[in-house]
């Protein structure tokens, strides 16, 4: 499955599937929290905060840019996402959160209500 905006219906996410073993996430500050590949649904136990949010591994995220307002791009090494979506589809529209922060796994979380499976 891919993922795509749910404004303009462009791809965001390369082909992923659901990672049904949990074991393979890594809580590791600064490496890729969800292997290559996958997605999985956040249950609210990932300390992320949009529950129902669809997790995957910044590699998979395509047809996106940084978020155009400035002050959604915290962050020493990375993005922490800790000042709203700071990621958006190559039209503008926000599609979620990249955590990328050196003291934090890595992954882009995206908003349920604005991406959906193709």
């Amino acid at each position: 499955m891919k993922l795509i905006c749910e404004i303009c219906k462009i791809e965001i996410s390369k082909e992923v599937t659901k990672l049904e073993n949990l074991i393979f996430l890594n809580e590791n500050e600064g490496q890729d929290y969800i292997p290559q590949g996958f997605y999985i649904v956040n249950d609210g136990k990932a300390g992320i905060e949009l529950k129902g949010s669809i997790i995957i591994n910044i590699k998979d995220l395509i047809n996106s840019n940084l978020h155009p307002n400035e002050s959604r791009l915290n962050g020493c090494c990375g993005y922490d996402g800790l000042d709203g979506m700071n990621r958006v589809c190559l039209n503008n529209h926000e599609i979620g959160t990249e955590n990328s922060d050196c003291w934090m796994p890595h992954f882009v979380a995206l908003n349920p209500d604005l991406v959906t499976f193709t």
